[in-house]
């Protein structure tokens, strides 16, 4: 009888919790959602769209270079397309898919904590985000678009060769992306130091989340050095400043120094959430615990840290004096150190565990192999003579390809797989994956490794075409052939996985005997995650069966439930212990009002409507008002 009354207890008090957490139904309750998950979602399936679109102009561009003389795009739409490619993958797809949609969703689960810190923050940051590709992807639709390359050089960019809006449709919707990924980061820096749970110690904390603290660091720091370059531009276009024309005491090299600032970093933000998706699913399917594990979250952070010291490795075509290269020459020799460190760890781990190839830990071996060859031609490029002859050939795109694709996509691919279960509560189909993985494997190695043969036979990156007679068809053939390849094991990727949302077999809580936390709780998880704020004593929680007998016994007692209102406990940055209790904002109609303002003083800016852009800014700081006019205290 006392454990029906104290299960009856359990029940009533997460009964509680449901009305508490939930939130609106139907379309208003997405537009107005703060709900970390679904922001996640959004952030998904936005992301998605824009990978989409980046994959058809891959497409276009592969079949233009299919052979010689080819007129499938005008050498201006060749121009528009490469550059819309490049803007897309980086900024709209890969950036927003790893940290606004894995990060926002897994993150909170994975410290325990029942939303991010400043949940209506996390909501303006995806609104931000879809108005900023929207405006980028006008100038598109609009036959306006950037064409001077993802990186922009100037003078290319100046009003003088590019007159027409595209390339401020770039800068701008560029800077306005910033924000969004700014407000992001932070967002993610607070919530890991002061959301985990009591008890969650720094070195108890998932590699997972050292990976996204890394990243929301690099991109605090990077972000507003790229934002400056863009306002420079911006001012030099608009109104006739001088900072990138050389014939009025400006420098072009002004540009490439200020991007690369930000850029070079920004191969190690694409990559970092990468690791941190191979240090979750390695252990789960090798069962047993990382290798090294101090080394390799120390290691993640060296490679963000690090990653600010070689930007100039990109110039040394310029004429920049030999010590400055010699330098970042050095530099780019040592950032292999940490990432040698996590390589040491993943394959040890998998070589002492009991490894089970199912699709997720493919997708991660697959990631090891691709990052092992893009990391090799990527320490040739620190060999001043080579880069110096390879610059802006085919083995550059090769190389990046490697990287940001293979070494950053395919964890993103297999944290699908992963956390499908999660998320729907069915799972894929284990045989459709594994022949998603082989086609996307292969295709993406015969589209992206016969360039370093390119290269080296002097084939120039950006070109629309290729003369008949310079032995680079049968190598372009391949590519492209490859490039179908891949593109058929990417549909088969959404195939399967949109049939098994419907048709997929029942997951339940734990299909896989994760270690993580967000396992712990059902699939998919409920508004507040977690009936009890659960107890930790290693960075593998859910190997710990002591710790979650003691989160039924709390929930039974009413220990750590908190359901007095949209609350969540926060902790010390350190030693993780207990703190205060914190009242959550609620959903709020505000974020997407704030991100609507904002796009219109950017299309205003566009414009040069000067006076019109500042009514809608006038008006973005009446909604931040209205926002924080009733409480003040939350984000």
């Amino acid at each position: 009888m006392a454990t029906t009354t104290t299960t009856t207890a359990a029940r009533a008090r997460v009964d509680r919790l449901e009305r508490i957490w939930e939130e609106r139904p139907g379309l208003l309750g997405w537009l107005t959602t703060t709900d970390h998950k679904r922001i996640g979602i959004l952030y998904l399936f936005t992301s998605l769209a824009f990978f989409g679109a980046g994959g058809v102009e891959a497409l276009l561009i592969r079949t233009q270079l299919l052979g010689p003389d080819k007129t499938v795009l005008t050498p201006q739409q060749y121009d528009a397309v490469f550059t819309m490619h490049g803007v897309t993958m980086i900024f709209l797809f890969v950036i927003p898919i790893s940290i606004g949609a894995f990060g926002n969703y897994l993150l909170p689960l994975q410290i325990g904590a029942r939303d991010m810190a400043f949940p209506r923050l996390n909501a303006l940051s995806f609104w931000m985000f879809a108005a900023s590709g929207i405006f980028i992807y006008i100038g598109l639709a609009v036959g306006q678009a950037p064409s001077a390359g993802w990186f922009n050089y100037v003078p290319l960019a100046s009003k003088t060769y590019s007159p027409n809006l595209g390339i401020d449709f770039y800068a701008l919707g560029l800077i306005f992306n910033g924000i969004s990924s700014t407000v992001a980061s932070a967002n993610f820096i607070v919530t890991i130091f002061k959301l985990r749970a009591p008890g969650m110690s720094l070195n108890r904390m998932p590699l997972f989340c050292y990976a996204f603290l890394a990243v929301s660091f690099a991109l605090l720091f990077a972000l507003p050095v790229l934002s400056v370059s863009l306002i420079f531009l911006e001012l030099d276009r608009q109104l006739g400043f001088h900072f990138y024309d050389i014939a009025h005491g400006g420098d072009p090299l002004l540009w490439q120094h200020l991007f690369w600032i930000f850029g070079h970093p920004e191969v190690y933000i694409i990559i970092l959430p990468a690791f941190g998706i191979a240090t979750s699913i390695i252990p789960t399917f090798v069962r047993r615990r990382m290798v090294a594990f101090p080394l390799v979250a120390l290691a993640e952070l060296l490679v963000a840290f690090i990653g600010f010291g070689v930007w100039a490795h990109h110039m040394f075509a310029t004429g920049l004096s030999t010590a400055t290269t010699v330098y970042f020459a050095a530099a780019s020799l040592v950032i292999v150190i940490p990432s040698g460190i996590q390589l040491f760890a993943w394959i040890m781990t998998i070589v002492t565990g009991t490894p089970e190839f199912k699709t997720p830990l493919l997708w991660i071996v697959g990631f090891i192999v691709f990052f092992i060859i893009g990391g090799l031609s990527g320490i040739m490029f620190a060999a001043i003579p080579f880069d110096q002859q390879l610059t802006d050939t085919y083995f550059v795109v090769a190389h990046f390809h490697f990287v940001i694709f293979g070494a950053a996509v395919f964890p993103i691919l297999g944290g699908l797989h992963y956390w499908f279960p999660k998320v729907t509560g069915r799972m894929y189909h284990e045989g459709l994956g594994k022949v998603s993985f082989w086609l996307t494997f292969t295709g993406t190695m015969v589209t992206f490794f016969p360039m370093h043969i390119l290269g080296l036979l002097g084939m120039p990156r950006r070109n629309y075409t290729y003369p008949r007679d310079m032995g680079w068809t049968g190598f372009n053939v391949l590519e492209s052939i490859g490039s179908y390849v891949l593109a058929a094991g990417l549909v088969l990727i959404a195939v399967n996985l949109a049939m098994s949302l419907r048709r997929g077999a029942p997951a339940g809580n734990d299909p896989w005997k994760a270690p993580t936390l967000e396992w712990a709780t059902s699939s998919p998880p409920p508004p507040y995650n977690f009936a009890v704020i659960p107890a930790v004593s290693s960075p593998y929680a859910m190997w710990d069966p002591e710790d979650r007998e003691k989160d039924v016994r709390n929930l039974e007692a009413g220990v750590l439930v908190l359901e007095q209102g949209h609350e969540t406990p926060t902790s010390t940055v350190v030693d993780a212990e207990w703190d205060e209790v914190v009242e959550m904002p609620s959903d709020s109609p505000w974020p997407i009002s704030l991100a609507l303002a904002l796009s219109g003083m950017f299309a205003m800016l566009l414009l040069a409507h000067w006076v019109t852009a500042g009514v809608f800014l006038a008006f973005a700081a009446l909604v931040l008002l209205a926002w924080h006019s009733k409480e003040p205290q939350e984000a």
